[in-house]
């Protein structure tokens, strides 16, 4: 048997059509759709456009107001991935966004195929309200915590400003001075104001803790200011009992009393903020 007949055997078990010979003679050459591949085999025969057609592309018109979109994209995409699509055109984040295809909202993981789309299907393209109002309280919160945030700073530049001055009158107390104690009471006052500005600013998270910090740093310089205040009205009553200015070493050892009575004596009750 030679190799001719045992090829035609083969081909007629697999159920493959026998190879034609050419009018000229030869090897055996591939039906009509078939082709050869090494060692014997029939398989299809490839175009260059097979991966083409295997992988098609539909068009869909989206409606959105009063306006439409064309997408072109592959029929087995899902909702979803529609949806990442118009993002762009529209405007409306993919969350924001209701599908309504024949009449019924379609889920973002339903396919386009399974559903019944097809090359030049019309869809009609909605935005979410409840979604839209959760983008619009969402807006506000940011809007107020940013405004809170604003006031916040600005109470903070104020409270430097006054910071330095309540320093500058501890070392003039603490160094025997006597300090006019209209301005001590003057800024208790400022310090005061600021606190209620404090008090009146609502806020959450991150700017609530902001606030929370500067609170407790003027509630300091009050209480430092507090001291101050008594310690400053000691050293007047030292020199109308002595009726001399006090030594280097009696102020050191005023200084000292001082900094001991700083350590306990509070005399302002706060609230909690």
């Amino acid at each position: 048997m030679n190799k001719t007949n045992i090829f035609s055997m083969k081909t007629k078990l697999r159920g493959i059509p026998p190879p034609v010979k050419p009018a000229g003679g030869g090897g055996p050459q591939a039906a009509s759709g078939l082709e050869i591949r090494p060692g014997g085999m029939l398989v299809q025969k490839r175009t260059s456009d097979s991966n083409h057609s295997s992988n098609p592309k539909i068009k869909v018109r989206v409606k959105y107001g009063s306006s439409h979109h064309e997408i072109t994209l592959s029929p087995e995409a899902t909702f979803g991935e529609l949806k990442k699509l118009l993002a762009g055109p529209t405007g409306l984040r993919p969350q924001d966004q209701k599908l309504v295809f024949k009449e019924k909202e379609r889920d973002s993981r339903a396919f386009l195929d399974v559903c019944g789309v097809k090359d030049g299907s019309k869809i009609v393209l909605l935005e979410d309200e409840l979604s839209k109002e959760r983008r619009f309280l969402e807006s506000r919160r940011t809007a107020k915590m940013e405004a809170a945030s604003k006031e916040i700073a600005a109470v903070r530049v104020e409270v430097d400003r006054l910071a330095k001055q309540v320093v500058s009158v501890e070392m003039e107390i603490n160094g025997g001075k006597k300090v006019v104690e209209g301005v001590v009471l003057n800024l208790i006052e400022l310090l005061m104001i600021e606190l209620i500005k404090l008090d009146g600013i609502a806020a959450d998270g991150d700017v609530k803790l902001e606030r929370r910090m500067q609170v407790k740093r003027v509630q300091k310089y009050i209480e430092t200011l507090d001291v101050l205040k008594m310690r400053n009205s000691g050293l007047c009553k030292h020199k109308i009992f002595t009726g001399q200015t006090p030594t280097r070493h009696e102020n050191q050892q005023q200084v000292q009393r001082n900094l001991s009575e700083r350590a306990v004596v509070v005399t302002t009750n706060w609230q909690t903020f």
